[in-house]
């Protein structure tokens, strides 16, 4: 199924390579003969939407959707484990599927991305294809109809690829669930959800006060050199403002 990393790459943090290769994405999905018309031209009309947009703009939105919150997260496993330790047990067991299949994934990558996924199964023939993508339809379909509440096109792609699983979902449950919940992709959603995080100092209870690498800052958090930092000896700062006392009284 190539169809599934053109997919892949629409869902994935758009480049200026969509643009370069705009007419090729669109003789892909014209002459894929496993989609239907319809959801050919729900696909197309995405791409051109799209690619009529600036790039910044595009990533703006894309951004704007999918790194905010974790409803619309591309990460599968953040909507079946969320933060449970089964997720790490889960992607691990992922990550040794790719390997066993010959894909080598960067160091910075999570198994779980979708558009990795996909990249995989399109490796896969088209039956194997098939049963992966059912394993995880339930999700497209949850995707795919918080993208409808939002009105935003990226459905048509998760849409494409439940109609490319072969399963029949009914949604209309989902739908419902859906249209209940709170977006938490709002500021105000946002800074609750810092207020909300527990701050320790000196440590933490669970690891008995001895911190763990997980509370250390990330490099980019740790640059000190943004603000430099000077220590000044006690006894020198005295002598030298009592040097100043002294030439102001003369």
């Amino acid at each position: 199924m190539r169809i599934l990393k053109l997919l892949g790459i629409l869902i994935d943090y758009p480049t200026e390579n969509i643009y370069e290769n705009v007419d090729q994405i669109n003789t892909m999905v014209e002459q894929d003969k496993l989609l239907s018309e319809s959801a050919k031209q729900q696909v197309l009309s995405f791409v051109a939407n799209h690619t009529k947009m600036d790039l910044l703009d595009w990533q703006s939105e894309y951004d704007g959707s999918f790194e905010r919150g974790r409803t619309l997260s591309l990460l599968l496993f953040e909507h079946v484990h969320g933060e449970s330790r089964d997720r790490g047990q889960a992607m691990v067991n992922l990550l040794n599927t790719y390997k066993e299949a010959g894909l080598d994934i960067g160091v910075n990558e999570l198994p779980d991305h979708i558009p990795l996924y996909l990249e995989f199964l399109s490796t896969q023939g088209d039956e194997n294809a098939k049963g992966w993508l059912q394993d995880v339809a339930h999700i497209f379909g949850l995707l795919a109809s918080r993208l409808k509440k939002r009105e935003m096109d990226y459905e048509c792609l998760f849409s494409a690829l439940i109609e490319l699983s072969g399963v029949e979902l009914d949604l209309t449950e989902v739908h419902s669930q859906v249209a209940k919940e709170v977006r938490d992709d709002t500021n105000e959603a946002l800074d609750k959800v810092w207020e909300e995080e527990a701050i320790t100092f000196g440590g933490d209870a669970t690891n008995g006060g001895c911190p763990t690498s997980t509370n250390r800052p990330s490099e980019e958090q740790s640059k000190a050199e943004e603000v430099p930092i000077q220590w000044v000896d006690a006894a020198i700062k005295d002598a030298a403002l009592n040097s100043t006392q002294t030439q102001n009284r003369v």
